[in-house]
């Protein structure tokens, strides 16, 4: 079973993240986890760590604690270090893309304007394998952009 978390304060873009999941991997098949700050985040890693998640996604504006500190605290801490970390932000900004890739994040995903998009981009995503999915690609490759 893969265990998938997502981190975002936006309850919608939770809804359509979880909707689109649920069409790609049946409940039996993947299991997503939801928190809703960055401060759920960490704790939500602190409790269930180990076994690591497959992969978080990451949205950066958030209250409490913003997606940059929460990376910045899940590569700094020994026991979260190796969990790939897919950035999903409705930022396209390239100091904010240079930013996260300078910090370690492994992939940045800029949201996908529509349902079918959205599902696609997390079936490509959840499609490498997970010694891919932890390596950081090269800059070029580093942000996941399909049409």
């Amino acid at each position: 079973m893969k265990n998938i978390v997502l981190t975002d304060d936006d309850a919608d873009d939770c809804m359509l993240f979880s909707e689109a999941l649920l069409e790609i991997y049946s409940e039996k098949e993947a299991k997503l986890t939801i928190a809703n700050d960055g401060i759920k985040l960490m704790e939500a890693l602190d409790k269930s760590v180990p076994p690591p998640p497959e992969v978080i996604f990451l949205d950066l504006n958030m209250p409490l604690k913003n997606g940059f500190e929460c990376l910045e605290e899940i590569r700094s801490t020994p026991k979260f270090r190796e969990i790939p970390v897919v950035i999903f932000s409705t930022s396209s900004n390239n100091d904010i893309v240079d930013k996260t890739y300078l910090h370690g994040a492994n992939y940045y995903i800029c949201k996908p304007q529509s349902f079918s998009l959205l599902k696609k981009t997390i079936e490509f995503v959840l499609s490498f394998d997970a010694n891919t999915l932890k390596q950081q690609p090269k800059r070029e490759q580093f942000v996941i952009h399909l049409v």
